[in-house]
């Protein structure tokens, strides 16, 4: 769904656990709407998106529970730190989401914050499920299992 997926250069922030705790359906790219404080706290590379969630209040989506640090040069005129960030998505986009969350039990979860190739914040959020405990242990041993494969490649290679 999301064209413009950041690139490794200019990810800010990112969840890395929600691919461990969440099985993900689908992604899409959304807007942030941010103070100047705010933009110049992300262009530092100081924001925190492990514990946050989205969810659709009052037919607009919300980010909750994201930090971005104040930035210290601003002095007086700075932004509340763990505020509620509002999410700019197309209403057809919004309408299947707060559908999802509803009728399906999902969850809203962002997975990374990246500035695009015009230098506008945007986030990566997924429609996502829960993974119960013998998922989570499925998903460790495919991750060993792999790695051992990657190992023993590497050691035939060598020979």
């Amino acid at each position: 769904m999301a064209e413009g997926k950041g690139t490794k250069s200019n990810i800010v922030a990112e969840n890395r656990k929600a691919r461990f705790h969440y099985e993900i359906v689908d992604t899409l790219e959304a807007g942030m709407v941010l103070t100047g404080t705010e933009v110049k706290s992300l262009r530092e590379g100081r924001a925190t998106i492990a514990e946050s969630y989205a969810t659709e209040e009052g037919g607009e989506i919300w980010l909750i529970n994201s930090f971005v640090p104040e930035y210290l040069q601003a002095n007086r005129f700075n932004h509340a730190p763990k505020r509620r960030r509002k999410l700019l998505v197309h209403k057809k986009q919004l309408n299947r989401l707060a559908g999802a969350v509803q009728r399906d039990g999902m969850t809203l979860v962002p997975l990374k914050i990246y500035f695009n190739e015009s230098g506008m914040a945007k986030l990566e959020l997924a429609v996502a499920k829960g993974k119960n405990a013998p998922d989570k242990r499925e998903t460790i041993k495919e991750r060993d299992w792999n790695r051992q494969k990657q190992r023993v490649m590497k050691e035939a290679g060598r020979d």
